[in-house]
């Protein structure tokens, strides 16, 4: 009797690219959103299909960790080798999340773990996703909790590590719960316009709800002259607004610093604010090619600010050299979820640990380099008191040189943003990233 070959579809296009850029998050460590464009742009789809792309990702990458837990009861596995883990996953967010039917999403995820894995895992992967159709995401939510704590439940119901739902109800108490549930909402684009060189209404949006440099905009920020000049970019309402406190404090005259820089969206609009004054900014990152970006950020000046590669926390100027120093150190990103679905899972307390050390030191280095009466705005895209508050008060503990400024009386307008003198935004409450300022001067 001849053998019989089994003729299984081809995976469709969009769920071939939306695997490929999962695998990069996953194997590669990929930031989603970056390579999702990446792949796109390379790929010309349909709108209609792109947009499918875009949320089958984010999607699969904001609530991986619960997904990665519904698979394990679904299946009696506590875990799968990662190729197969991945297509599942794209599987479990269709079926619990996405409009699609659930034939179809169960065949055409059959049909790529069998393309992309191998011919032997179809079965397995059949099986698997029929027991998690069997409950939607509520029940499978409350089929999980079931002896979980109040922390448990809470992380579970919005989809995030354990670790990071504590630091919210640190913060916030009851409030954590809208909080976090803000993080799994896909923001606008943000753009801001160079001081100086454009102004807002070029962004053809909605003006920010408190920055007067940015606007709201749905489609591709490429589309626009003024991005396409260098004369506007793209940045979170909330980075703009810790820029505009630093420049908003009394300070001498002088240079102005960007000590982290790498992107450059801060130091882009530093760079027009400082020149509103009649000063200069220098740009420095540690790692060359993140100066190379800041370059290209600062490309719509004439002439451009310098930028370098140098280490913050040994710096290649002389002490005291600088009237207004940004300290955009290195974080967590817990207040950036929004936009880096990924990060959530991929970050651990191990990491914050690692994250404080280097952040001490960087803002050890910034007030070291402020001139006498100069300013340091020590900002974080994360509102964990451990790379907060204390931070601050480690390295001014081991000092008698500095004053913690009111940085949420620069910003009046912003509601609800002290935290005692520190300013503190949140997506659920002012439609930015969840970011932290301390503005301190040297005495």
């Amino acid at each position: 009797m001849p053998n019989k070959t089994l003729r299984r579809r081809r995976p469709d296009r969009p769920r071939q690219l939306a695997y490929r850029i999962v695998r990069a998050v996953t194997g590669a460590d990929a930031y989603a959103n970056l390579e999702t464009a990446r792949v796109l742009a390379e790929a010309r789809l349909e709108a209609r299909d792109a947009a499918f792309v875009t949320e089958l990702v984010s999607g699969t990458c904001r609530l991986r960790g619960t997904y990665d837990r519904i698979l394990a009861a679904a299946s009696g596995r506590p875990r799968f080798d990662p190729p197969l883990a991945d297509a599942l996953a794209l599987g479990v967010h269709q079926l619990l999340s996405m409009r699609v039917p659930t034939h179809a999403a169960l065949s055409a995820t059959v049909d790529l773990a069998a393309a992309s894995v191998g011919e032997k895992v179809a079965g397995l992967t059949n099986a698997v996703l029929r027991k998690v159709a069997a409950r939607d995401l509520d029940a499978w939510v409350v089929e999980l909790s079931r002896g979980e704590d109040e922390i448990g439940r809470l992380a579970l119901r919005t989809h995030h590590p354990r670790w990071i739902v504590e630091a919210y109800a640190d913060l916030l108490g009851e409030e954590a719960e809208a909080a976090l549930a803000t993080n799994n909402v896909a923001p606008l684009t943000t753009l801001v316009v160079r001081p100086g060189l454009a102004e807002v209404a070029e962004l053809d949006g909605e003006p920010t709800a408190f920055s007067p440099f940015g606007a709201r905009r749905a489609g591709n920020p490429a589309d626009l002259p003024a991005v396409q000049t260098g004369r506007a970019g793209v940045q979170d309402e909330g980075s703009q607004l810790v820029a505009w406190a630093l420049s908003l404090a009394d300070a001498p005259a002088g240079p102005w610093l960007d000590l982290c820089a790498g992107p450059g969206g801060k130091a882009a609009l530093l760079a027009g604010l400082a020149a509103a004054t009649g000063e200069r900014l220098l740009a420095s990152e540690l790692q060359p090619h993140r100066a190379a970006l800041v370059h290209e950020n600062l490309r719509g000046y004439h002439p451009a600010p310098v930028v370098i590669a140098a280490d913050g926390t040994r710096p290649a100027w002389p002490s005291g050299t600088f009237a207004r120093v940004m300290a955009d150190v290195p974080c967590t990103g817990l207040g950036a979820l929004r936009r880096r679905p990924e990060s959530r899972w991929r970050r651990t307390p191990a990491h914050l640990a690692e994250l404080v050390a280097l952040q001490r030191r960087l803002l050890a280095g910034a007030l070291d380099s402020a001139a006498p009466g100069g300013v340091v705005a020590y900002v974080t895209c994360s509102p964990h008191r451990a790379e907060t508050e204390q931070v601050v008060d480690a390295v001014l503990a081991a000092r008698d040189d500095v004053d913690i400024l009111d940085a949420p009386a620069l910003l009046p307008a912003v509601p609800d943003a002290a935290r005692g003198s520190f300013l503190q935004l949140w997506p659920h409450r002012h439609g930015t990233d969840a970011m932290f300022c301390a503005l301190l001067r040297r005495r």
